[in-house]
């Protein structure tokens, strides 16, 4: 079978290539590979129930577990009731979806730039889309849900723009920071003419925050219902694109189409993602990482990427509710610190891969 270059050559072994229908079934291999990723998901599933099931009953108001079914069948204290439905519950919830969608976003288009840093928080995405939600709440004064249409019109003309300078490869990443650069000093400025109290919750919501994120949480999983299953759909497409373009174009893929299409789905799962809780970093770079370490197949796993997402950001917001005794930080301080420590890792994995 032909060698296909991992995307990630210098985050450890080498990944096992996508499978390449016109090379043979591999049915075997796929069965291995898809039981992997199944079992994969099943755990940290888990996990994320393991999760949440402890950020239901911890908190300023402890609850204990036995508690806590009373409740959630309708009974129990009136006043624990609103702890957990109209607090804890809508942040879990937030949480979740914003971590899928993220990871999912990481996943597409890491693959679709053939680039292990491509992503949406490294080339502008994320930081474009919040540069859209602060002019409709600075600028144009806007309701509670324009943040979201300014979110996706401000993804959407920060991905059009940095595909069209940066096309794909590490010339794409580099033009990306340069775009990532440019808008957080928009950003600043914006902040610097609003008002005070606009300013300080902007600030806030800046660095990526669940507090009192549960208002929109329906319609986060209602676009989720309709934006996974088509980013999984782009996933198929994308399999074939990492045995390369000449091979995918050989097998008639429309490799182009195929790009398109796959980076405006992860465009558009960043822009709900920073709808819900802003610009949190870090999830969407680690995620499809770890789904590509732990299942040992370099391709696009967007599932699994999507459910690594939602446990790792969930986690990131128990530990910014812990980490400093009587205050909450904002949970994307938390995936900020991660997520910079993590990229050095990366980076000086492939500066030392490269140098060999």
């Amino acid at each position: 079978m032909t060698t296909v270059p991992p995307l990630g050559p210098a985050l450890g072994p080498p990944l096992r290539p996508p499978l390449d229908p016109a090379l043979g079934p591999g049915r075997r291999t796929l069965r291995r590979h898809t039981r992997r990723a199944a079992l994969t998901c099943l755990v940290v599933l888990l996990l994320s129930a393991g999760l949440a099931v402890g950020a239901l009953a911890s908190g300023r108001y402890a609850t204990p577990l036995a508690d806590l079914w009373p409740v959630l069948t309708g009974g129990g204290d009136p006043g624990l009731r609103f702890i957990l439905f109209e607090l804890r519950l809508p942040r879990i919830g937030t949480a979740l979806a914003v971590g899928a969608a993220l990871g999912a976003a990481g996943a597409l288009f890491q693959s679709a730039s053939r680039n292990p840093l491509g992503s949406p928080d490294i080339v502008g995405f994320t930081v474009g889309a919040a540069t859209g939600a602060l002019v409709v709440l600075l600028v144009l004064d806007g309701t509670p849900l324009t943040p979201a249409v300014g979110t996706a019109l401000g993804g959407t003309a920060v991905a059009a723009t940095t595909l069209l300078l940066g096309g794909t490869g590490q010339r794409l990443i580099l033009v990306g920071i340069g775009l990532c650069a440019l808008l957080t000093s928009v950003n600043a400025y914006l902040l610097t003419r609003a008002e005070v109290t606009d300013a300080q919750n902007a600030a806030v919501w800046l660095v990526g925050s669940l507090n009192g994120s549960g208002a929109h949480l329906p319609l986060l999983v209602g676009t989720l219902t309709v934006l996974l299953p088509l980013a999984v759909l782009a996933a198929r497409g994308l399999r074939l694109i990492e045995t390369g373009d000449d091979k995918a174009l050989s097998l008639g893929v429309p490799v182009r189409r195929q790009r398109r299409t796959a980076t405006a789905l992860a465009v558009a799962l960043t822009a709900v993602g920073v709808a819900g809780a802003g610009p949190v970093g870090f999830i969407a770079l680690a995620a499809p990482h770890l789904a590509r370490r732990i299942t040992r197949v370099a391709a696009p796993l967007v599932t699994t990427s999507a459910v690594l997402g939602a446990a790792l950001l969930l986690a990131a917001d128990q530990l910014a509710q812990r980490l400093v005794p009587g205050q909450q930080l904002p949970v994307g301080a938390v995936t900020g610190v991660l997520g910079g420590g993590y990229l050095a890792l990366v980076l000086a994995w492939t500066w030392r891969g490269g140098s060999r």
